[in-house]
């Protein structure tokens, strides 16, 4: 990834229960800002063509490891990632250490469960909107039966070789696992640094991080600001049954297709994506 920019800043920040977590912005420090939220095993660097973007320059764009990922901090008691409480949490310790005043708060796959962890116990009052990218309000066996279907007649998404300790097996679900994400496959340089940041994620805290039994419906209907949902018409991850779900209970969807992507559209499509975003992001929002 040659065009990622240096950020702005750097942050050690305490998430819940002290957990530290890697802090990174981009962008204009004094701009309306944007806090995105990655997917399960990945990194902030997932959105390396957002904070490169010069659509969204003009924007205060915070990213962060998510516990047990990336550069933050990975604590193996297992009541470190149950419960809302841990997700949502950091990401109220974060809007809280680095005063962003109502920010756009974008959360993809496993991030958009973490995003509705916050929804679930602080509401959207002091946020500005939210995005919802390839995910939706439910998780585990709250998710739609024919959605649970597909996701378990594909084994690269199911991917139960990345819980594995035995090092082949494991970069070897991670790799089908990456790859089920994109329509468009990254190149050779970005899919390998993808891979190695993926591999930052222990088997034993994929395990404890990924599908959670929760039902974040009533969060979503009770939301009073924007929701910009997005999904890739190519998606394996999250099949259309979730965003659908997604678009129907958040209060204020605004719903967009993305016909040549598959599970990451922000970098599959990112002019289109980032144009998007960036007139989302942009709208006054009461």
């Amino acid at each position: 990834m040659t065009d990622l920019p240096a950020p702005f800043a750097t942050h050690r920040i305490a998430g819940h229960g002290g957990t530290e977590l890697a802090v990174a912005e981009y962008g204009a420090p004094d701009g309306p800002p944007i806090l995105f939220v990655h997917g399960w095993s990945q990194s902030h660097l997932s959105f390396a063509r957002q904070f490169a973007a010069p659509e969204l320059a003009r924007f205060r764009m915070v990213g962060f490891d998510l516990r047990g990922h990336g550069a933050s901090g990975k604590p193996v008691d297992e009541a470190a990632y149950a419960g809302s409480e841990p997700w949502g949490g950091d990401i109220a310790a974060i809007i809280a250490a680095l005063g962003l005043r109502r920010p756009l708060l974008l959360g993809w796959s496993m991030g958009g469960k973490a995003l509705c962890d916050y929804l679930a116990l602080h509401g959207d009052g002091a946020l500005r909107a939210t995005a919802m990218i390839g995910t939706g309000p439910t998780s585990g066996r709250f998710i739609p039966p024919q959605a649970r279907e597909l996701r378990m007649a594909d084994p690269d998404v199911i991917a139960r070789g990345m819980l594995s300790p035995v090092l082949r097996e494991n970069l070897a679900a991670t790799t089908a696992f990456l790859r089920a994400c994109f329509h468009r496959q990254p190149a050779p340089e970005a899919f390998a640094t993808m891979l190695g940041f993926n591999m930052m994620c222990p088997p034993e805290i994929r395990g404890q991080t990924r599908q959670r039994d929760a039902d974040y419906r009533p969060a979503a209907r009770a939301t009073q600001t924007p929701c910009l949902v997005v999904w890739g018409a190519h998606e394996r991850v999250m099949p259309k049954p979730i965003f659908e779900e997604c678009a129907a209970e958040f209060a204020h969807a605004e719903a967009h297709v993305f016909e040549s992507s598959g599970h990451a559209p922000f970098w599959e499509e990112p002019a289109r994506f980032n144009a998007l975003l960036a007139e989302f992001a942009g709208r006054d929002q009461g």
